[in-house]
């Protein structure tokens, strides 16, 4: 027994010793150079520390990444935060985890940290840098120095910039980057080597780590990010197409308004041309299409073609913004992007948020108006259909993540677990917007989808949110920063309506006009529409900024942006490329052709045809831009696209051709019905008094919306037999072209 005790005490006494060696290192290391004063005239000697100094490596060899130790669970038991947003965790994961085998201070050449990332033992994510290598030595260092963590009062890293921040290349030719660090203090330090790069578009230019460009064989222009601890800044690379052209080319291009103008400003620095003005049928079925979703029939088609008056194309979007049509083609579009899951809230509720919607682009109600009454609605959900947002969105955080994405273009989803990849959003700002909607009330709402109860939305005297990783209560805070509290008697979503809707907001104005553009111009400036960020940045920047102003300075108005964009020179460009423009997709310098939508696909071919579909729970007759809910069955909008009732708003439609919807207009017996009904135009043109020539020459004009050539009215000609019955021929005819490109398609 005496000598169990003895040998107890001496283990115990050597354990106590070798902790106490380990306590007592020293909290910094020796000093080493990590960094460089921006200038580059003196070096700056930090001390190496975890947040300055480690994860921004962990990042730039892609360990946190999502598809590394960065996913959910971690990898092979290790596990780290995604990107570095969670330090904390970091850390501890590093140095505690796993009974504190991933490091040894006492021979940092061993931990198992190291030994990984250079493959010095079996390592999935195979070697991340060599043995002896900068970062090698900088991680060495830092365990040596006993893995620390930078000092809470060490300066703040405030931003990080990229230099240059714009730069046009020539194909193939290369350029260096430099990403510098800006501190609370004043201090600035060259980050270039601990870094992240990624280029948008390796197609353009490709962006190695360590910050080099090489621009690719063709013209064109992506955006390249820099990432450094949380912290992003982008450089903007274009390659103009090769060749000079005369500064007189682009003076003397046309310019009915400030689109134009901005249009070829950035034009000339890619050395574009832009496409000739499209003839007057182009231009009047585009019209037509973008701002009513509705054809010109033959007799306007005719009429607008054979008119001399200078300001017709004008008057024509005057006239198409007051047809009733367009509340119609309008809310059908805002559907796709509000309208509720019936089987959630319920047939009654989701008809009285169509309606709403309806009367609200009649009214043409001012967007500022239309955003308030949606995220400040209360009430009923059987009275006032703004408020079925809510009931379809009875979570705080899905009405916060569809509010930021919808009205401000920011996508803050991802911020709800981790930092945003892409972006500064943090789960801080996720909570903080999201507390706007704690006090949220529901009452009632019972049995959806037929006997959906009613259900009362209203603003509850408390409520609060907790943040999702610390569990603390959040105050209300706005994506620029603002923090609020408010009393019991005040509603929290009215000051952020207010917020939102001032403008003077960066973001409000801004994701609406570039929505607008895309439903006019068959693209966004920023794509997708409602993902505004500085890695995804506008195609042209200073035009979006110039429409957003001029959305919110008339007030809001929708109609007045819609005509701001039809009444311009670009709006009316031909979709056939030049020579110095073939290769554009993204800078409008000729207009992009886009498959019809699927319920103005429908209407056209009803209109041309002289036919009509049935759709339940809507008047006999009525058009399918007017049916309210997509539990409406109709397997050709299915096919081409209508959203899945069941899909969450806001829903983005393909605009992609697909083998099915090639085969639905060949092959589809409903299709073929109505080219064989009596009662259809083909039958009553072949059995009319008018000539094989007069046919052609209507079916045309009702599907192209344009006079036939005398080339392709003689080809018609040849299907119609000398003798007999001429039906047959008619209705291939009509079949033959509404399987055309020219029908499918918006030129």
């Amino acid at each position: 027994m005496p000598r169990f005790v003895s040998q107890f005490r001496f283990a115990f006494l050597t354990l106590i010793v070798v902790c106490g060696l380990f306590i007592a290192r020293p909290l910094f290391s020796q000093t080493l150079p990590v960094a460089k004063i921006a200038s580059g005239e003196n070096e700056a000697i930090k001390k190496v520390t975890f947040e300055h100094d480690i994860q921004p490596l962990l990042t730039r060899f892609g360990c946190n990444a999502g598809a590394c130790h960065g996913k959910a669970r971690g990898k092979n038991g290790f596990a780290l935060s995604l990107l570095g947003f969670d330090s904390d965790f970091d850390h501890d994961s590093i140095v505690r985890e796993g009974r504190g085998r991933r490091i040894s201070p006492a021979s940092p050449e061993m931990s198992l940290l190291l030994r990984k990332a250079a493959a010095a033992v079996p390592h999935g994510g195979g070697a991340r840098f060599d043995v002896g290598s900068a970062p090698y030595e900088l991680l060495t260092e830092w365990i040596k120095g006993g893995a620390v963590r930078t000092p809470s009062d060490a300066p703040k890293l405030i931003s990080v910039i990229v230099e240059p921040n714009n730069i046009g290349l020539a194909p193939k030719e290369s350029a260096d980057l430099k990403v510098i660090a800006k501190y609370s203090d004043g201090f600035e330090r060259d980050v270039t080597d601990a870094a992240a790069f990624q280029s948008n578009d390796q197609t353009v230019v490709m962006v190695d780590e360590y910050g080099a460009l090489q621009a690719g064989p063709l013209p064109g222009e992506t955006a390249v990010m820099a990432r450094y601890m949380n912290n992003i800044a982008v450089c903007s690379v274009r390659i103009p197409l090769p060749g000079e052209v005369e500064e007189q080319e682009y003076e003397s291009l046309p310019v009915k308004n400030e689109i134009d103008r901005l249009v070829w400003k950035k034009l000339q620095l890619l050395g574009m041309l832009p496409s000739v003005q499209s003839d007057d049928a182009t231009f009047l079925r585009r019209a037509h299409l973008r701002i009513i979703g509705r054809a010109p029939t033959p007799e306007e088609t005719l009429a607008f073609i054979s008119s001399d008056e200078f300001d017709k194309r004008e008057k024509l979007v005057d006239r198409l913004l007051e047809r009733p049509e367009y509340a119609d083609f309008w809310a059908n579009k805002w559907a796709d992007l509000l309208r509720p899951n019936p089987y959630r809230v319920g047939m009654k509720a989701v008809w009285m948020m169509d309606s709403w919607l309806r009367e609200s682009f009649r009214e043409n109600k001012p967007y500022d108006e239309f955003v308030r009454e949606l995220v400040t609605a209360r009430g009923s959900t059987w009275q006032n259909g703004a408020t079925v947002m809510f009931r379809d969105r009875p979570s705080t955080v899905e009405v916060a993540s569809s509010v930021s994405q919808l009205f401000l273009g920011v996508r803050l989803e991802c911020a709800k677990c981790h930092h945003h990849p892409f972006e500064v959003w943090s789960q801080d700002d996720f909570f903080g917007f999201a507390s706007f909607f704690a006090r949220v009330g529901h009452h009632g709402g019972l049995s959806p989808p037929i006997s959906g109860g009613e259900e009362l939305i209203f603003t509850k005297r408390s409520g609060q949110l907790n943040h999702g990783r610390t569990n603390q209560p959040v105050e209300p805070k706005t994506l620029t920063g603002e923090s609020m509290s408010f009393t019991a008697d005040e509603e929290p979503r009215e000051a952020l309506a207010n917020w939102m809707t001032d403008p003077e907001n960066p973001f409000f104005a801004k994701v609406m006009a570039n929505r607008v553009w895309a439903d006019l111009m068959g693209k966004g400036f920023v794509d997708p529409v409602d993902d505004l960020r500085a890695t995804n940045p506008a195609s042209n920047d200073e035009l979006l900024q110039f429409l957003a102003d001029d959305f919110a300075t008339h007030s809001f108005n929708i109609k007045h942006l819609i005509r701001t964009i039809c009444t311009s020179h670009v709006f009316g460009l031909s979709a056939t490329p030049g020579d110095r423009n073939v290769s554009d997709l993204k800078n409008f310098s000729r207009y992009y052709r886009e498959r019809l939508r699927a319920e103005v696909l429908l209407d056209a071919i009803n209109d041309a045809l002289d036919t009509t579909d049935s759709f339940a729970a809507v008047p006999t007759g009525s058009r399918a831009t007017q049916v309210w809910t997509h539990r409406s069955s109709s397997l050709f909008l299915d096919t081409f696209g209508r959203p899945d009732p069941n899909q969450d708003p806001p829903c983005e439609r393909l605009p992609d051709s697909t083998t099915p919807q090639i085969l639905h207009l060949m092959n589809s017996p409903e299709l073929d019905k109505k080219l064989s009904s009596d009662s259809a135009r083909p039958a009553c043109l072949a059995k009319s008094e008018l000539s094989n020539r007069q046919i052609v020459e209507e079916a045309y004009l009702r599907t192209f919306c344009r006079r036939a050539t005398d080339e392709e009215v003689q080809a018609a000609l040849r299907i119609f037999p000398d003798t007999g019955d001429r039906r047959r021929a008619v209705e291939d005819l009509f079949w033959a072209l509404l399987n055309t490109p020219e029908f499918l398609f918006l030129d």
